[in-house]
């Protein structure tokens, strides 16, 4: 091949891919490192691009002392613990239970995979309707299991106001984890646990000496995937709070939507995404550090 049409296959492979590159530098690129500028900068929206001034450092000695902001973000870490291991680890119970031979295994998959990819505002707003204090989980604590004299109030009590948050995240997402480990324990070869049979392992040695092994890989992707994601929760903790502002509950995310869309603090809102993506960022490596240490990848 010439150097000419070498020139002509690029240029045509670039015109191939120029329309996604147009696509990623417009809602990707130009966002983030709009937010980037912004972080470092004074601007209410309101007031126009002629508004906009340079504000240095200042944005993030502001947050070290906002109350509202640290409190969002010790509410994130606490959704960060309470969702993602719980979630993972009753995906991997459902999903080695629903492996075996199960009746109705393929409705039962499909019954735990519905609330996935059904609409999380209407999901929210069913929780919490369930947990009001005339709702049915005070009703069957009350009611029908007599475990308490009254119901107590879910969503005003500090204590509380997590809970339906964190089993609302976990129950949407079962069915993404569930079917993913499903696809991990069938690809498991068959001979390692007639090789154990032919020793007298009994079932939790098979668990722990063959099948966990094998899926630490599908483990660590999940643990990745959803760190990131409950760092990101905005839309169970907003709809299920709609209409006050409770900064027990709330999160980082929404911390970030109350600073740009209420208060119109753009350059403010910018640096705390830019906190956030570094949580993340920093989430993210020290998981992928650790991996050499529990994940089997032979």
């Amino acid at each position: 091949m010439t150097r000419k049409e070498t020139v002509h296959e690029n240029l045509a492979g670039y015109l191939f891919i120029a329309p996604t590159i147009a696509v990623f530098a417009v809602f990707f690129l130009f966002p983030i490192g709009s937010s980037i500028l912004l972080a470092f900068s004074d601007w209410n929206f309101l007031s126009g691009v002629q508004g906009l001034t340079f504000a240095g450092l200042e944005n993030f000695r502001e947050l070290a002392h906002d109350r509202h902001f640290i409190y969002a973000l010790k509410n994130t870490f606490v959704y960060v613990v309470g969702i993602v291991p719980e979630s993972i680890l009753f995906a991997l119970f459902l999903a080695y239970a629903l492996n075996s031979r199960v009746y109705a295994k393929n409705v039962l998959r499909f019954i735990f995979f519905i609330p996935y990819i059904s609409s999380q505002v209407a999901l929210a707003a069913v929780f919490k309707f369930m947990f009001r204090d005339d709702g049915i989980c005070n009703y069957l604590l009350v009611e029908v299991l007599h475990l308490l004299k009254t119901g107590p109030a879910w969503m005003d009590s500090t204590a509380l106001n997590k809970i339906p948050i964190c089993l609302l995240s976990i129950w949407t997402t079962i069915g993404y984890e569930l079917i993913i480990y499903m696809a991990a324990l069938q690809n498991v070869p068959k001979s390692l646990y007639e090789e154990a049979d032919l020793e007298g392992a009994n079932g939790w040695k098979k668990f722990w000496d063959i099948t966990f092994p094998m899926i630490t890989p599908t483990t660590f992707y999940l643990l990745v995937v959803r760190v990131i994601a409950v760092f990101k929760i905005f839309s169970s903790v907003n709809i299920m709070t709609i209409g006050t502002y409770n900064e027990s509950n709330t999160s980082m995310v929404n911390e970030i939507y109350q600073s740009s869309f209420v208060r119109y603090r753009f350059g403010y809102a910018s640096a705390k995404a830019l906190v956030l993506l570094a949580l993340i960022l920093l989430a993210t490596v020290i998981n992928f550090t650790l991996e050499k240490r529990w994940v089997n990848y032979d």
